[in-house]
């Protein structure tokens, strides 16, 4: 049950100054609608329930969509400094499709990113939030991408950055955080992590890019927004010839709500007819146990040595994001995940291990029949190989 004494009220959210085509927040589970703010832990009325949710931003305008430069979650917040997130590349892997039986096969590389990962279009949207409201400080619960990419992006805004981590940080992470100029602090544990970023944020003094309750709610609704813009790029890329199917990896489920959001704005503004069922791998069950009946409330316990990928929470977004696409969750095995990252290698590709579980779950998915000989898939690479964690 949500302790609704740390939740803040309306009155103590920041609002800001919102961009001209920012109308208001909505929430993902009741719909309820909320003025433009900071909802630090998602929605209050869900929250209440003991049920938390995320909101999310909600514009009134939907922009042309003739240039890249037009995609909303850009054009949300015009003016905004930007060190060349987004645009990744669509790559097209012909062999591995025959090879796993499908008729196309692509990857979005979202290691092309500035930092080396997806993480620098969630940076993009929080830090133009921030900047919004005067936020002094941004704060960040990390051990690896997202903090290396927090860090990169307040230094480019001029914004102070504390990344909150724990014991075995690896030292290219740690030096490239402090490269940036961003404050380092290592905590006990992830528990007393969330701990300190939930009082410095509650507080007022830090702006916090990540979630930090238990129930888990998301990342910050400002980044979670900018994950939309993949699926934006893929309607530039690709038009009405969209994938049949598309395969996340996930932990807490942000990325996978992010790109969701993204085709459903597309399908209601009419410029698809039908998306693609969205798919999540994940390295243990969580979700999984959810599916089959489990509330997504509960701690679910598992090792793994995808540590991006790990954690012991569910969120709301993930289980919307699958119910609403008629996507399927899969839990593949290590060995065929560290086979995956070879064969991309072998493709030219390096992509972080968490990136390479994508390619384990399409085989999943196949020998299961849920995607279909003639499916034209998409695999989201996260990040750089060069970025794996010892």
């Amino acid at each position: 049950m949500i302790d609704m004494e740390l939740y803040p009220t309306p009155k103590h959210l920041q609002f800001g100054k919102p961009s001209p085509f920012l109308s208001g927040m909505q929430c993902i589970r009741c719909h309820r609608r909320w003025p433009v703010g900071d909802y630090l832990i998602g929605c209050p009325a869900c929250a209440s329930e003991g049920i938390p949710a995320n909101v999310a931003p909600s514009f009134q305008e939907w922009p042309s969509l003739c240039a890249k430069e037009d995609l909303p979650f850009w054009f949300a917040y015009p003016g905004s400094p930007r060190i060349g997130e987004g645009n990744t590349p669509l790559l097209d892997f012909p062999a591995l499709a025959k090879h796993h039986g499908v008729g196309r096969l692509m990857l979005k590389n979202e290691g092309a990113n500035p930092t080396g990962s997806h993480k620098d279009r969630m940076s993009a949207g929080l830090i133009r939030r921030a900047l919004d409201i005067g936020a002094a400080t941004v704060a960040v619960a990390s051990s690896g991408n997202a903090g290396v990419s927090l860090a990169a992006f307040a230094a480019n805004a001029g914004l102070h950055c504390v990344v909150v981590t724990t014991e075995g940080m690896p030292r290219s992470v740690e030096k490239a955080i402090q490269l940036h100029g961003a404050d380092i602090i290592v905590a006990k544990s992830p528990e007393k992590r969330w701990e300190l970023i939930r009082e410095k944020s509650l507080s007022g003094e830090w702006y916090p890019a990540t979630n930090f309750t238990i129930p888990a709610v998301g990342s910050n609704p400002f980044a979670v927004d900018g994950l939309r813009g993949i699926a934006l790029e893929l309607y530039l890329e690709l038009g009405a010839d969209h994938p049949s199917d598309i395969i996340i990896p996930v932990s807490r489920g942000d990325l996978l709500w992010g790109i969701t959001k993204g085709y459903r704005d597309l399908l209601e503004n009419g410029l698809l007819s039908s998306v693609p069922r969205i798919h999540a791998a994940e390295p243990f069950p969580r979700i999984t146990r959810v599916l089959a009946g489990a509330p997504h409330t509960a701690i679910f316990d598992g090792a793994t040595w995808l540590r991006s990928l790990g954690g012991n929470t569910v969120t709301y977004q993930a289980i919307e994001a699958l119910d609403s696409s008629g996507g399927t969750v899969v839990a593949p095995g290590e060995a065929d995940t560290l086979a995956a990252q070879m064969a991309l290698g072998k493709m030219g590709l390096y992509v972080e291990n968490a990136s390479a579980i994508t390619l384990s779950a399409l085989i999943e998915l196949r020998r299961r029949t849920i995607i279909a000989p003639d499916a034209s898939v998409v695999l989201i690479g996260t990040s750089h190989g060069y970025k794996d964690m010892p």
